[in-house]
């Protein structure tokens, strides 16, 4: 599991990155400071609790490190759509982290059926 939970590692740390850039594409208006402090929050939290999980004090807190995680995800996917349907920036860009998203939400849900025997 070192070698898969590097790769996510990695995905959620470049995932983390393109939303950065994303947030400095905003318009420059109260409402999306806003907007973009949650996306921020929510979106660097995915990668923050995986990493946490790897220092985690055994089975059940890490599974809750990948919950967190993933509840995380779903947060972001919110954001995400709110600022694509806002209509103030293209929606190719947050479409592309929609999708990366999406399937970072995918994984760590196996992840967690898996480490809880449900799969």
């Amino acid at each position: 599991m070192q070698v898969k939970s590097q790769n996510l590692q990695l995905r959620t740390y470049q995932f983390a990155l393109q939303v950065l850039k994303l947030i400095d594409q905003l318009p420059n208006q109260k409402s999306y400071w806003s907007l973009g402090d949650q996306l921020l929050r929510a979106a660097t939290s995915i990668g923050a609790n995986i990493i946490e999980a790897q220092a985690a004090s055994g089975r059940k807190d890490f599974i809750n490190f990948y919950t967190y995680a993933l509840k995380s995800a779903n947060e972001t996917k919110f954001w995400l759509a709110l600022i694509r349907d806002s209509g103030k920036i293209e929606p190719s860009s947050p479409n592309q982290l929609l999708e990366e998203v999406k399937e970072l939400a995918n994984i760590l849900g196996a992840c967690i059926l898996t480490l809880k025997g449900k799969q």
